[in-house]
């Protein structure tokens, strides 16, 4: 089971719902992806989209009416 530390991730005040919806959102795209391209796809796409975020390759970008909550 993965189990990262976020604090990296949660520390420019990103909140843990951005997270989970960033999270989701990118692992729709990579399970879409690869059923377009006829891949099967060992890991969750959930494990893949936050491994994905973990390691920078993406950036949460929170609104700004949400950001100081």
């Amino acid at each position: 089971m993965f189990n990262p530390d976020l604090k990296d991730v949660l520390k420019d005040h990103v909140s843990r719902y951005s997270l989970v919806t960033a999270t989701a959102k990118l692992a729709r795209e990579i399970s879409d992806k690869a059923l377009e391209d006829g891949e099967i796809i060992t890991e969750k796409p959930v494990s893949l989209a936050l491994d994905e975020i973990v390691e920078g390759k993406y950036k949460i970008i929170e609104p700004e009416e949400i950001r100081d909550i």
